[in-house]
């Protein structure tokens, strides 16, 4: 009974991980970005005090966010138009979307965790210039 009850619990959540709604896990995982990325800046621009502590998990978060979202065929699959803010230059360019989301990822993990506020703004420079060049060629502005 105990194996019939875990086959049934795994089932289940494969069940509900294979029904996930694309638009709606892009969308979360795109605003934990911005969320990050805005409190990065602050630091960077000297908005707020430099504190390694929060930078360091700051940037093991975005880490695991840029992790997820480089899996561009599982976030943006055939006939997901429709969020709003994903431009259809996406599906028509699906390899030039997947090169920016490997760079974002491969400056995410190069950057590592700066250990002073000069490394920040180098490293979020980087940074935030993929998001820019990303939502310019791919972003539908409101």
């Amino acid at each position: 009974m105990k194996k019939l009850l875990v086959a049934f619990s795994v089932a289940c959540i494969a069940a509900s991980a294979a029904f996930a709604d694309p638009a709606e896990d892009r969308e979360a995982l795109m605003k934990e970005r911005g969320k990050i990325a805005g409190d990065l800046s602050k630091m960077a621009k000297g908005e707020t005090p430099f504190d390694a502590a929060v930078v360091t998990a700051a940037f093991q978060t975005l880490q695991a966010n840029a992790a997820k979202g480089v899996d561009v065929a599982a976030l943006w699959p055939e006939g997901s138009v429709g969020d709003g803010e994903s431009s259809p230059k996406i599906w028509e360019d699906k390899a030039g979307f997947q090169a920016a989301a490997d760079k974002f990822k491969a400056d995410v993990d190069a950057a590592g965790a700066p250990a002073d506020a000069a490394g920040l703004g180098v490293a979020f420079g980087k940074i935030a210039a993929n998001c820019g060049s990303c939502h310019e060629a791919y972003r539908i502005k409101k």
